[in-house]
């Protein structure tokens, strides 16, 4: 009976270490833009906004933290990895959700970025949802739409998961993911060698009459000088934006980014360029040198580091 009761005793204080241990980690204050956010207790009933924001979510793990996400299927389809992930979890608006349905969820915390599920000066920001207790973290990329920002890198994508992961307690798997890329970029640096001449490299996201592309703020710029390569469009102080195609044609791509979404396919991007007079002298189009990303791989998330790899090969074929 002793014996019994010395084993209850010690599972006890056990228990009370390990309890003792996990409240010691709250409340944790994270930079959320030109915020500071303090959470007291990890989010419950949190939702997360656009495939790649969710994608994130999933890479640490946090479904059973999550009462659904928004933003997706109203542009863009679910592939099958991330229909598995999520396929407990409701889709609670195809697009931008309102304050009303971050309200009916109940939920406590919303994973979004400008112009990834808010808008400036819209129904749903960081300070409309405080009153409601629904605390907001900023997607890092998208803070250039409320700040001045540094051109990004892809620490940004590594801070926004190293920041979930002090958010919901998960620190150990934020670590230890955001280690596994850093050691994979480091590889793909190693493979690609010394680069005298970066490759330039145009981002076609979409529209014929005038093309829609990442500036010096979107993090595809990063993800292409990870590469070896320089986005042509660098010098415009934008994250994602139109342009004209004048400069296109006068910077003389020799690789061409296609983001494949939307109705219109990369398949039909590409045909486009091929096909228009406009174009036939540009190095990318004469030599047919198109990579093919995915949304969720053009858009600051966990698939970066393996799209980089594939920018990489097809910016120097003879050294990967």
């Amino acid at each position: 009976m002793f014996k019994i009761s010395l084993i209850a005793s010690s599972i006890a204080l056990v228990a009370g270490l390990v309890g003792a241990t996990s409240a010691a980690a709250f409340p944790v204050t994270v930079k959320s833009c030109n915020r500071d956010v303090t959470f007291d207790a990890a989010p419950a009933r949190a939702i997360s906004n656009d495939v790649n924001l969710t994608e994130m979510m999933l890479a640490l793990k946090l479904q059973d933290r999550m009462v659904g996400y928004t933003g997706v299927s109203g542009w863009k389809t679910l592939d099958e990895s991330l229909r598995e992930g999520v396929r407990e979890l409701p889709e609670l608006s195809p697009k931008y959700p309102s304050k009303e349905v971050l309200l009916n969820a109940d939920a406590d915390f919303f994973f979004a970025g400008w112009n990834y599920g808010m808008k400036v000066g819209g129904e749903v920001t960081p300070d409309t949802l405080a009153p409601f207790g629904i605390k907001v973290y900023e997607l890092t990329e998208s803070c250039i739409h409320i700040m001045a920002k540094n051109k990004p890198t892809m620490d940004d994508m590594f801070v926004d998961l190293l920041n979930l992961g002090k958010i919901f307690g998960v620190e150990d798997r934020s670590e230890a993911l955001v280690a596994g890329y850093r050691k994979q970029l480091a590889d793909i640096t190693t493979r690609i060698g010394a680069v005298d001449k970066p490759v330039r490299v145009f981002v076609y996201d979409s529209g014929t009459e005038k093309p829609f592309t990442s500036g010096r703020f979107g993090i595809p710029t990063a993800m292409i000088e990870a590469a070896g390569g320089v986005n042509i469009m660098e010098d415009v102080e934008k994250s994602w934006t139109e342009v004209s195609w004048e400069p296109v044609i006068e910077r003389n791509p020799e690789v061409v980014v296609i983001v494949n979404y939307g109705e219109v396919t990369a398949e039909q991007k590409i045909a486009f360029m091929k096909e228009n007079p406009a174009f036939k002298n540009l190095d990318a189009v004469k030599q047919d040198r198109f990579v093919v990303l995915e949304y969720v791989e053009a858009t600051p998330g966990p698939r970066n580091v393996q799209a980089i790899d594939r920018l990489a090969k097809a910016f120097h074929p003879r050294n990967m």
